[in-house]
């Protein structure tokens, strides 16, 4: 059965943060957060994996940021809490959510209309995260900045100087491995470009754990950007990424056109 939560309650933050989605693997791991994509628990988080099935939870990836760039303007389709303040506000321009059957969240910003899918393979500790152009938009482009967690999900991350912020790049993947004793993260992706600097966000709030005075900044998360201004001629489907070796990894599929609506 297909759920559909409109702009209405999208565009409204309190009503907004109180609705979540859970996706999980079989194995113990599972992907999680509110239709807006603010996390308000600390175990909200895209890729929380079981290392000893169906026990032994990380919380690897905690969440993208995402930012769309039409024409030279930024739209950051985020949000998170901070003291005082939800930054950035995306959830303006989520204009539906949906289960189909998996979570579905539909951005409208800058004359674009942009979909996102996620999803958990059935037996692996992976999430898929994939976008999709509605229409035929041109000259746009996706930065997509992830921000990595590697905490026992119970607990949370604080700046440290034993994080280990090297990136590893081969064709097609990014791979981290932050600290010793926890696994990789390899990212496969199809970017145009992959700037590997990062930084600590300190000061996020969970406001489903407000009351207990807890935050959770964010060790540092690499750049990837996609360039939808190369021409791409329409498939049927979405193409896909194959990561054989990997015992955690993250999928960002293309930014592909809708295959009905050639360029």
């Amino acid at each position: 059965m297909q759920m559909r939560i409109d702009r209405t309650v999208c565009g409204d933050l309190d009503a907004a943060r109180q609705r979540e989605w859970l996706e999980t693997n079989g194995l113990g791991g599972f992907s999680s957060s509110t239709i807006i994509g603010m996390n308000t628990r600390r175990y909200h988080g895209l890729l929380t994996a079981a290392t000893k099935p169906p026990v032994g939870r990380v919380v690897l990836l905690s969440k993208l940021e995402e930012t769309l760039v039409v024409a030279g303007e930024r739209y950051d389709l985020s949000a998170n809490r901070y003291p005082g303040v939800v930054y950035p506000q995306g959830h303006r321009f989520l204009k539906e959510f949906r289960l189909d059957p998996f979570p579905v969240f539909t951005y409208e910003a800058g004359g674009v209309e942009i979909e996102k899918r996620v999803f958990m393979p059935h037996g692996e500790n992976t999430t898929v995260v994939e976008y999709k152009l509605q229409g035929g938009a041109t000259g746009c482009e996706l930065e997509i900045r992830p921000l990595i967690a590697f905490r026992e999900y119970h607990s949370l991350t604080h700046h440290n100087v034993g994080l280990n912020r090297a990136v590893t790049m081969a064709p097609g993947r990014v791979t981290v491995t932050p600290y010793p004793g926890l696994p990789a993260l390899h990212f496969g992706h199809d970017a145009g470009s992959i700037d590997p600097a990062g930084d600590w966000y300190y000061g996020f709030e969970y406001d489903a754990e407000r009351e207990r005075g807890l935050g959770s900044p964010h060790p540092p998360g690499g750049t990837a950007r996609k360039d939808r201004r190369r021409k791409r001629k329409p498939h049927r489907r979405d193409a896909s990424i194959e990561v054989t070796d990997a015992r955690t990894s993250a999928l960002i599929l293309p930014l592909s056109p809708s295959p009905t609506l050639p360029l």
